[in-house]
């Protein structure tokens, strides 16, 4: 398992305590670097929206069990906030969630000579999963082949 791994799954036993006495649902810990800077990022959720106190009172209390167990090596930034319109789906709940829900996919490599699709999520399990496109087809994707997988914001 790498650091990376090890640090996120550490995370999140620190955090499903908090999350659940609020009511929270936790989406996604990351621990990323970017621009030179490690970030350790908490997504939470919750009916109706997360708002900046939620993200506020997490991270506080979050801070504090990280500085007491304090197993992160690297200097790092810790963010908590909202998963966003295009939240990804990442776990089982995510794809059970979005069942009949428009998602946009972009895969590593193309297929058919394209790599965005859209579509409406009809079903998935843990090799693939399944939309149905605009013409009316299914198209099957292989978990490994996608690079990306949210919901769509239509504007």
């Amino acid at each position: 398992m790498s650091k990376k791994e090890i640090y996120e799954q550490k995370t999140e036993a620190l955090l499903m305590p908090l999350i659940e006495a609020h009511q929270f649902e936790l989406v996604d810990v990351e621990y990323v670097k970017e621009g030179g800077s490690w970030y350790l990022r908490a997504y939470i959720d919750k009916p109706g929206g997360i708002t900046i106190d939620d993200c506020e009172v997490i991270s506080r209390a979050l801070s504090d069990l990280l500085d007491e167990q304090d197993f992160i090596e690297d200097a790092y930034i810790l963010e908590v906030s909202s998963p966003g319109l295009g939240r990804p789906l990442k776990k089982d709940k995510d794809f059970e969630r979005s069942i009949g829900e428009k998602v946009e996919i972009r895969t590593f490599r193309p297929i058919e000579r394209q790599k965005e699709f859209t579509g409406i999520l009809q079903g998935y399990d843990k090799q693939t999963v399944t939309i149905q496109t605009e013409n009316g087809g299914a198209m099957v994707f292989t978990r490994t082949d996608i690079a990306l997988i949210r919901l769509a914001i239509d504007f």
